[in-house]
């Protein structure tokens, strides 16, 4: 029996039969089951749902709020003006996440809770993040950013597999990196793998290295492209465009907007990388097709309605939406000719506190997730092509955005 096991079976509590006022008995007889299909049996799943997610969100929430604690004294310990600190916070949660899931390790019964934080929590947070947003404002930004997005996933898609061929890898493991390159990280792989039948160890391997080469790119680039580019917009496409996840994209354009304080890098870098997501829909079946082309399986490229647009991103712009037609509307002191104004901007502010906690705590699930032990079972060959698909991405971006700056001045 295991130390968590002596302390949770009731034989210990026994030695307290002396105490004034503790019953011998068991005091949670007789437990209630409520019948199925009844008001009460939701509420009891309720309580039961968050018994089962409350340790890993509270885990998660205590490291974002120890990355804001840390990253303001060390503004104040450092003399940093306006706030800003040389460190921005939802850096830091990830940073804490990493040292504590590679020391100490993570219990089981945190892990429900952190994958709701890596998911859930994230993608909330982003649908939220829209009602801080002008649709006018996200669609300039995406339409400026379109030739880069093009080239960078372009160039992934050929360069990687070039790359994995000559390298030896083989052509399952050398798409699926080409894909998670282009697209969007771990996503876009585990809806590729079926359709070219990768198997379980390829599907590791590719996620592993995305994850890894994204989270150094989701802690340097910040500082890099403050040094790089010249506006926080153009900061902001080259997170959207470089970096592979959609999270370790968010995260970086929050970590540049807390550290630089350039809001519209973040605002920039979640628009592109939103739109960028949606080429799943014509990278997945093309890389199928080219996959298969040639051999006995001709079968159909099928995808799920949720891949080709994730319902987050339909939310974002959905709330974007809301947001554009309230501030039109509100010329005559209300917004929608019913909520007054001061109420208006009280939801947009609202959105802006709540966001960055919501990405915080994600970020810092992130970090809780993330076992350095996968570059041990990695090989130097996958590495190496991870690592050489990460350097070609962010050169082509870079030089993209030098192309299209004029567009991006502001």
């Amino acid at each position: 029996m295991t130390t968590y096991q002596q302390y949770a079976s009731a034989g210990w509590a026994s030695s307290l039969d002396s105490f004034e006022g503790v019953p011998e008995m068991d005091v949670f007889e007789p437990r209630i089951t409520p019948s199925r299909h009844s008001v009460r049996a939701a509420l009891h799943e309720a309580l039961n749902w968050f018994g089962v997610m409350l340790p890993g969100m509270s885990l998660a929430l205590g490291l974002a709020w120890a990355g804001w604690v840390i990253s303001e004294f060390a503004g104040r310990t450092f003399h940093y003006n306006a706030g800003a600190s040389p460190i921005s916070p939802v850096t830091l949660a990830v940073a804490l996440g990493l040292i504590v899931r590679n020391t100490v390790g993570v219990p089981a019964t945190y892990e429900p809770g952190l994958r709701l934080c890596m998911r859930g929590i994230l993608r909330i947070g982003i649908v939220i993040m829209g009602l801080t947003l002008s649709i006018v404002t996200v669609g300039s930004d995406v339409l400026v950013a379109l030739p880069v997005m093009i080239c960078c996933i372009t160039a992934a898609m050929v360069s990687v597999s070039f790359i994995a061929r000559a390298m030896g890898i083989s052509r399952r493991l050398g798409t699926l990196i080409a894909v998670g390159t282009s697209i969007c990280g771990v996503s876009a792989i585990m809806a590729t793998a079926p359709v070219i039948d990768a198997d379980e160890n390829e599907t590791s391997y590719a996620a592993a290295c995305i994850t890894i080469f994204g989270l150094l790119a989701m802690i340097t680039y910040p500082f890099l492209a403050h040094d790089l580019f010249t506006t926080p917009k153009q900061a902001g496409v080259f997170f959207g465009t470089a970096i592979h996840d959609m999270s370790q994209a968010t995260a970086a354009g929050l970590a540049y907007a807390q550290q630089f304080k350039a809001e519209p890098a973040f605002h920039t870098a979640v628009s592109v990388k939103l739109v960028r997501n949606l080429f799943m829909s014509i990278l997945i079946p093309l890389a199928g097709v080219l996959y298969h082309r040639g051999s006995d399986n001709k079968r159909r490229v099928r995808q799920k309605l949720h891949q080709i647009v994730p319902l987050f991103v339909v939310g974002f712009l959905l709330m974007a939406c809301i947001r554009t037609a309230g501030d039109s509307t509100s010329g005559g002191g209300k917004a929608f000719g019913m909520i007054p104004v001061e109420q208006w901007n009280r939801v947009g502010a609202a959105a802006k506190f709540l966001v960055p906690w919501l990405l915080a705590m994600a970020m810092g699930a992130v970090g809780l997730g993330t076992g350095l032990a996968k570059l041990k079972n990695l090989g130097w060959k996958p590495f190496s092509v991870g690592f050489a698909a990460a350097l070609m991405v962010g050169g082509v971006s870079t030089v993209m955005i030098k192309v299209v700056a004029p567009f991006l001045a502001h």
